[in-house]
């Protein structure tokens, strides 16, 4: 039997984990959020930082993840992952700025961890550490405890004490790239405090076991240092540049509208407020509920203020679409793929909605703009598996093979992906580009196999 004060403390340190926004989980078994506009505003808002870090803006991904949680990590390879509940308490792209440039700081000290997978972004966790210790409990409650309240809290101490020595470096370094980069720190100071006003909020006073369990250096004094720092910077008292702010503002909204529930969206941005940002929210709201009218009313309206939006126009495609009205959806998608130059995410939209219609004379057109946007991200398994579908509907039952191949191995179905690219490689004209992906794929999926056995 387990002790109930062994079972409490453990409660309460994974409380504390996850209100300290310690990850207990794999980032890849959270949802990333994929949205064109979105995607290129955070890049836009990152390149400037990624540059002063002496590194390529092409190699760095900026990953919004769909997580109500304020938070923000690196996990392996260059690639920052934002948190959607950190975009929502935000209230401007100068404090998403900090945050990015603050995790670049992690990036370039090689403070991440990777998994070697490359493509399972494992984040520091000490989920195991709690594990090992309530398995131990199971033999032995005395002994597990003595275990936990020595061993295991000096290894723990050890461990968040070089937690907190990477947070302050990356602080620094962020500071640096806020300056080179000719962006206030002013943003940075302000999520800062609104961090404070969190913890304060869930009860960490400054004490021994809020500083101790913390893996970030407490609040207040990150603000005291950087503050002195950023204010001797000539960037401070330099303005966020007012067209991004304009975009951040509005994707926000767009990204709120899409999540939250519609009664809240209609609350926090109501009918009175004809301003872009709450037509964007209004519009999800109302898709959600399926009030087409009122969905349509509202991309109108945003239309009607800028008729050629490719964003405005992939909003009201997409809500045509999703209403089983996808041939009406037809012109604004194709005009939106159009303005964006074949964008994948959108060019994959159109592609479906084509589809949609079940007319065998749009699958030409299909095919054209779903392996346009293949080739420009080939990490998208529905696009895949939309090609697989035109390929299917032409009787190219070869290449409809290699595409599901594609699109399994992206979602690590390996032993699907393997059987469906054997099944191409046999139809396929021996030494073809379209054979020898199929190989390529045949290859990763038996060595994926076999990996997963010996971890067994």
């Amino acid at each position: 039997m387990r002790k109930p004060g062994f079972l409490r403390l453990i409660a309460r340190l994974l409380a504390m984990l996850a209100a300290l926004g310690i990850a207990v989980q794999p980032a890849m078994a959270q949802s990333v959020l994929r949205d064109t506009e979105t995607e290129i505003l955070l890049r836009e808002m990152a390149a400037p930082l990624v540059a002063a870090a002496g590194l390529d803006p092409r190699n760095v991904d900026i990953v919004l993840i769909n997580d109500p949680s304020v938070n923000a990590f690196v996990a392996g390879g260059q690639a920052v992952y934002i948190h959607s509940g950190l975009i929502d308490m935000a209230t401007s792209a100068n404090e998403v700025q900090g945050v990015i440039a603050h995790e670049l700081g992690h990036i370039t000290g090689g403070h991440a961890i990777n998994d070697g997978g490359g493509k399972a972004a494992t984040g520091i966790t000490l989920l195991s550490l709690l594990l090992g210790a309530a398995a131990a409990a199971a033999g032995s409650g005395d002994a597990a405890m003595g275990v936990l309240m020595a061993g295991q809290q000096a290894a723990l101490g050890k461990y968040l004490a070089f937690s907190r020595t990477q947070e302050s470096s990356a602080d620094a370094a962020g500071a640096t790239y806020l300056s080179k980069a000719g962006i206030s720190g002013r943003g940075s100071i302000a999520f800062f405090l609104k961090l404070q006003n969190l913890q304060y909020r869930h009860g960490f006073s400054r004490n021994y076991d809020s500083e101790f369990y913390s893996t970030h250096p407490m609040t207040a004094d990150r603000i005291t240092t950087l503050e002195d720092s950023y204010k001797q910077d000539p960037a401070w008292d330099k303005p966020s540049d007012a067209a991004l702010e304009a975009r951040f503002t509005r994707v926000k909204a767009k990204l709120f509208g899409y999540l939250a529930e519609p009664a809240l969206t209609l609350q926090t941005y109501p009918m009175s407020d004809q301003s872009i940002p709450a037509h964007y929210a209004r519009a999800y709201a109302f898709h959600k509920q399926a009030f087409l009218d009122k969905a349509l009313a509202e991309t109108g309206a945003l239309l009607a203020q800028s008729p050629n939006d490719p964003y405005f126009l992939e909003l009201e495609g997409q809500i045509l679409h999703e209403a089983g009205r996808p041939a009406d959806a037809l012109a604004s998608l194709r005009r939106a793929t159009q303005l964006t130059n074949n964008s994948p995410l959108i060019a994959t939209l159109f592609g479906h909605a084509l589809i949609a219609t079940e007319d065998p004379a749009n699958l030409a057109e299909a095919e054209r703009v779903l392996k346009a946007s293949v080739a420009r991200d080939r990490d998208n398994p529905t696009a895949w598996y939309l090609l697989g579908v035109v390929y299917g509907g032409k009787g190219d039952m070869a290449r409809a093979r290699l595409a599901s191949a594609e699109q399994q191995a992206l979602q690590w179905n390996f032993p699907a992906a393997l059987q469906s690219a054997e099944a191409a490689e046999a139809t396929l004209p021996e030494g073809s580009a379209d054979w020898l992906r199929a190989q390529d794929i045949a290859f990763q999926a038996r060595a994926m196999i076999e990996r997963t056995k010996k971890r067994r």
